[in-house]
């Protein structure tokens, strides 16, 4: 590949990371359901960077989802009834790293429908891990009372969650199966 062309390449990766983490961004903002310290049931925002990442690998999915955790961050600050910010390690677990992990999806690049949804469910399950964390360190003082702040960390958690995974899977599995990873590569 001579030096021109790899310089139109890498512009070309760069604009769909953007392009794709903005997308993201934009769904992020359609919430059929929110809880009241953030997470949310999206129209499939988490599906944009994970596509990416299955179409050009992990590396490029990182940095997509990276972008998109600094994109929702302002938007859960405006939308949701409470802080999104408990400190900065918070913020830092919670958006970059929990968000950057969808990109985990692209292990699978290129493979079957089965590795496709595998990739899903290791980027969100690996996010639902750094969530869970993070709410056993950070958001201990929103537990109602009487509740063990391992399960109720847990169920928080899980009940935005598995509903995004089971969007997330549905969408990613019909994007496969129409082969439009493949297009315009």
């Amino acid at each position: 590949m001579s030096e021109k062309s790899n310089a139109k390449f890498q512009t070309r990766i760069l604009a769909e990371i953007i392009v794709f983490g903005a997308l993201s961004g934009a769904l992020y903002t359609i919430r059929p359901f929110s809880l009241p310290y953030g997470g949310s049931i999206t129209l499939g925002s988490m599906v944009p960077v994970m596509w990416l990442s299955l179409r050009r690998g992990a590396r490029v999915g990182v940095v997509a989802g990276i972008l998109f955790g600094l994109i929702a961050l302002p938007i859960d600050v405006i939308l949701l009834p409470y802080s999104p910010i408990t400190n900065p390690i918070q913020v830092f677990l919670e958006y970059p790293i929990a968000f950057g992990v969808l990109g985990l999806a692209g292990i699978f690049r290129k493979r079957s429908l089965v590795f496709a949804i595998t990739g899903v469910g290791i980027g969100i399950f690996i996010k639902f891990l750094l969530h869970f964390t993070a709410g056993l360190l950070f958001w201990q003082w929103s537990f109602p009372s009487g509740w063990n702040s391992v399960v109720y960390s847990a169920v928080y958690n899980a009940s935005f969650l598995i509903p995004e995974f089971i969007v997330s899977a549905l969408l990613i599995g019909i994007l496969v199966k129409k082969r439009t990873i493949e297009y315009a590569l």
